[in-house]
């Protein structure tokens, strides 16, 4: 697997060298793909304007067209699978870090709800909604190519323009009559956000329940009622994705890996990866073809 730590690394391999926090795509046809899978440490925004892709998002499979959108967060993996001769798609990625500046609460992005069931959202909409956020990546585009004094700021307007747009599409899409309450989904959030910052280092429900400083019965339930899934789950979760990135880098022997994600053994490792993957550390090299 490829770990693309920026938007520089990722963009190098189509031959565009850009240096700014954000990235705006042309439109135009894209014919050449990463074979390998790859962790986006950056948000991504791309809307498929004609033809299909088949993408795999964190192990899930997915066929995206026409006027379908996917929304991800940083630590999603993605491969890309298989697209149509008439594939085309625009994409906008950005720093959250170029997002927030200025900003009062860093939890601006996470209260949008752009992620309902994780680190992304693939959205089948109208036309017209994919019209309107595709206006509003080429207006990006355009006000990207000319320098000012409040260059910076338009580019962030509009950013914040596109999301909130994006997440009202989500949130018609996925309405329901039991909206979740805000504290509890808060929670969630903080909740992920530890986890994201910590896997490396803590893996128990224990931990997280201290530092969010409520009862380990307490957050067992927020999450379930928020999520589906148990804290150890999301835990686990967070902890395989970490894994992938690790096992795609060469250099890196499987007892290392299990050392850093404090497990006690290569064995006890292999056990949890084979448990969620059904194949081993070992088989995974081979098949993705990682080697020294």
């Amino acid at each position: 697997m490829v770990t693309y730590e920026n938007l520089h690394d990722t963009l190098s391999f189509y031959s565009i060298d850009c240096r700014k926090s954000y990235y705006v795509s042309s439109g135009n046809p894209i014919f050449k793909f990463p074979g390998e899978p790859f962790r986006m440490d950056y948000y991504a925004l791309c809307i498929c304007t004609a033809g299909e892709i088949s993408i795999e998002i964190d192990n899930q499979n997915y066929k995206v067209d026409a006027h379908s959108f996917l929304v991800a967060a940083p630590s999603t993996i993605v491969k890309f699978l298989e697209t149509s001769e008439d594939f085309m798609m625009k994409l906008l990625f950005f720093d959250k870090n170029f997002l927030i500046k200025n900003i009062s609460n860093p939890f601006i992005i996470e209260k949008m709800n752009l992620f309902p069931e994780g680190s992304y959202s693939i959205v089948k909409t109208t036309a017209k909604n994919s019209s309107q956020l595709q206006n509003l990546l080429d207006y990006l585009k355009k006000k990207s190519r000319k320098q000012g004094k409040f260059t910076e700021e338009i580019i962030r307007t509009i950013i914040f323009n596109l999301l909130l747009e994006t997440a009202e599409i989500i949130e018609k899409e996925n309405l329901t009559g039991n909206e979740k309450e805000e504290g509890k989904k808060d929670l969630y959030l903080k909740f992920t956000k530890l986890i994201r910052e910590n896997i490396r280092k803590q893996r128990a429900v224990q931990f997280y329940a201290d530092q969010l400083c409520i009862s380990n019965k307490y957050l067992i339930e927020i999450i379930k009622k928020t999520s589906g899934k148990t804290p150890h789950e999301v835990i686990d979760e967070t902890l395989l994705k970490e894994a992938y990135v690790m096992l795609g880098n060469p250099e890196v022997t499987i007892l290392e890996i299990a050392f850093e994600l404090q497990f006690n053994s290569a064995s006890a490792f292999g056990r949890f990866f084979k448990k969620h993957t059904s194949i081993s550390p070992s088989e995974y090299r081979i098949k993705e073809n990682i080697q020294s």
